[in-house]
């Protein structure tokens, strides 16, 4: 009873199947350890779900805790017998290497059912040969080894004797999936994922977590993977992408019965499971708070960011857990591998009272409403209804405005739409439109470049003539295409980001100052999709929290990048700025010293890394006063360090185009000026050089 009632750690698990382990070296007779092992955590998980009516995230976790364990364990002992009988595969710095298996999908995210395949990807740190052995006369290279370390490791686990099982082993998910090979180095993984890497293989990598005897090569492996998963800017194609891998889920599902899939089916789980990592994938790489695998995790931070309205955070976590505890459910009868209802009258019931319902018309009937809520939600964030309308036959003005950009030969019709629309100079703005379609920047484009500004133009031809100077806009706005229609993420944010758009057509109305450094700086698009944001007032304290928040993912070596986060602070701050003066959100007198207050929280910044840089290399600035010369007792001081602001931003008068004019002070004094570097101790003096 108490083995029952507690909650099993990681530890444990591995801990109980390494000791049972422990003196056995063959294969086969460890199979049937590690089946029996299985079978036996298996059953007591199970007791806890259905009779002890464990919280479902605990018995996700403990799934996926015994699934690590049996990972762990199987590739200790694999390894230790492929080296054995081949030796031992090295790195350039003659450290031996250990296999790095990235767990994918419901693993990864510690989210793993009763009955799930486990999808792994296998990689090793270099390319290389290993030395010949007593037990081996052959030489193998690196990837040879661990080709056939893969082989014996997933068969170990996957095999289903009479003993059954451990866990299917799924490797398709690897580079070139099938014709890949089983094991790559790291260099051939990053070249892959930079190279062919797909848009669904973006999404699999949300939840990768890489596991492995050598931590370090696990932190290595999750590090190169990163920037192919999170973009630096806001990729709002996402949207597009998922839509369209939900499309050919459902068609598949079509022929199978989808409204009685709950994993699959409309409102089921993988709806949810597209909700949060669509925002992970659009979102994450500006705010590595997403950077996360669980789900419910992820649907937490977009509560709290406002991203998600408190009604769809409490909806989709409580059908999250109820869906995933009929799923367990569904699988924990007879393990059978399926996320579809049963039909027999006897399994239905059965389903209804582990899932704790008396009778299975009251279990439909919330299973029903649950998935109907969540498919609504869905549909609702999918959804990009300024683009449904457009070609449509029945919404005429629609329809001749997409002609206007699509067609080449223009006739009589075509000046008056634009003449109604509110163009004054129609040949002009057809000229305009005319030289963008033909130029070299819009035919060098791929083609779903072209689909995605074909999409978009329509809407930005209708929207400028909503404006008090449409010539003027629609100039600089084709302008901002001809510098933006190469980067398809930014014209994928402003076709499915509608508010984004409006924002954008008036300010660049407004101001060409605006229009320029958006085309030098596009991705200051980001700011315009919030107007909360982009029209907020803030405090010289908030600026400087922004800040820290956003160097804390910038690399403490990396120079390349804090100079990189830094410039992008600067930029979108002065781009609010000029957002709210444009907008009248801020008073004029408040201008100047908001942006004063920008430059102060840069230069602060820019002062303590380098300040940091330099301690670093030559020690703390250190002096004597003259008084305290025959006294060697005494302790040196450490001189201090200022940064004096004239002109304009002396006085709280910085414009936007305004420089700095800095003067740099300390106050060492007296004698020994000198730093207290050992390697490396220099003059006081030179210490403003920097």
């Amino acid at each position: 009873g108490k083995e029952l009632a507690s909650d099993y750690s990681y530890l444990r698990y591995y801990e109980t199947l390494a000791n049972l382990c422990q003196d056995e070296t063959d294969e086969n007779k460890l199979s049937i350890l590690f089946r029996q092992f299985r079978n036996q955590q298996m059953l007591r998980i199970t007791w806890r779900d259905i009779v002890l009516n464990t919280d479902i995230k605990i018995i996700l976790a403990e799934l996926s805790y015994l699934a690590d364990a049996c990972i762990n364990v199987a590739l200790e002992k694999i390894t230790e017998n492929c080296r054995t009988e081949f030796g031992t595969p090295v790195d350039s710095t003659g450290d031996a290497m250990e296999l790095v298996v990235l767990a994918m999908g419901k693993l990864g995210a510690f989210e793993l059912n009763y009955s799930s395949d486990i999808d792994l990807i296998f990689c090793f740190s270099e390319e290389g040969e290993i030395a010949s052995t007593k037990n081996s006369k052959k030489t193998l290279s690196n990837s040879e080894f661990f080709m056939r370390l893969c082989r014996r490791f997933v068969r170990l686990l996957n095999d289903n004797t009479v003993y059954g099982f451990v866990y299917r082993v799924d490797t398709r998910l690897r580079p070139f999936g099938d014709s890949g090979q089983l094991a790559l180095c790291f260099n051939a993984m990053e070249t892959y994922y930079e190279r062919h890497g797909r848009e669904w293989e973006r999404y699999a990598m949300i939840k990768a977590r890489a596991i492995s005897l050598d931590e370090n090569a696990a932190s290595e492996m999750m590090k190169r993977l990163h920037p192919f998963v999170y973009r630096r800017y806001l990729d709002f194609g996402v949207f597009e992408s998922l839509r369209e891998m939900k499309e050919m889920i459902e068609a598949e599902l079509k022929r199978k019965g989808a409204s009685k899939n709950v994993k699959l089916g409309p409102g089921g789980i993988r709806e949810i499971e597209f909700i949060g990592q669509a925002f992970q994938l659009i979102r994450g790489g500006r705010t590595p708070e997403l950077q996360i695998r669980p789900i419910l995790d992820v649907l937490k931070i977009l509560h709290v960011q406002n991203l998600i309205p408190d009604h769809v955070y409490s909806e989709l976590t409580s059908s999250y857990a109820f869906l995933r505890k009929v799923e367990n459910a569904i699988q924990a009868y007879d393990d059978r591998q399926t996320h579809v209802l049963p039909e027999d009258e006897l399994q239905k019931l059965r389903l209804a009272y582990a899932v704790g319902f008396n009778n299975w018309s009251d279990f439909e009937a919330k299973l029903k409403s649950t998935m109907q809520s969540v498919h609504e939600t869905f549909e609702q964030i999918f959804s990009a209804p300024q683009l449904e309308s457009l070609g449509k036959k029945g919404d005429e003005e629609s329809y001749l405005v997409e002609r206007i950009w699509l067609e080449d030969d223009k006739d009589e019709s075509t000046l008056n739409v634009l003449t109604e629309l509110g163009y004054a100079d129609v040949n002009k703005a057809l000229q305009l439109l005319s030289g963008f379609k033909k130029s070299a920047i819009y035919k060098n484009a791929s083609p779903h470049s072209q689909r995605r500004v074909d999409q978009l133009m329509p809407l930005i031809i209708t929207s400028v003539a909503q404006t008090d100077n449409p010539d003027t806009c629609l100039l600089r706005l084709i302008s901002l295409m001809e510098a933006i229609t190469r980067r398809s993420a930014y014209i994928a944010l402003l076709s499915e980001h509608p508010m984004g758009l409006s924002q954008l057509v008036q300010l660049v109305d407004k101001s060409e100052w605006i229009s320029n450094i958006l085309i030098r700086s596009p991705i200051l698009l980001d700011e315009l999709l919030d107007p909360r944001r982009l029209y907020e007032i803030i405090k010289k304290e908030d600026l400087a929290q922004e800040l820290k928040t956003q160097m804390r993912f910038a690399g403490e070596d990396d120079v390349e990048q804090q100079m990189r986060v830094l410039s992008e602070f600067k930029q979108s701050n002065v781009f609010r700025v000029a957002a709210s003066e444009l907008n009248g959100a801020m008073p004029v007198n408040k201008i100047s010293d908001h942006l004063t207050y920008i430059a102060e929280v840069v230069v602060a910044k820019v002062e303590k890394i380098s300040l940091e840089h330099v301690l670093q290399r030559y020690g703390e600035p250190l002096y004597k006063l003259e008084n305290d010369i025959d006294q060697p007792e005494k302790e040196r001081h450490v001189a201090n360090f200022c940064v004096i602001a004239y002109g304009k931003m002396g006085s709280l008068e910085m414009g936007f185009s305004s420089d700095l004019d800095l003067v740099f002070l300390h106050d060492s004094q007296g004698v020994e000026q000198v730093t207290s570097g050992n390697e490396k101790p220099i003059d006081n003096g030179l210490r403003d050089q920097y």
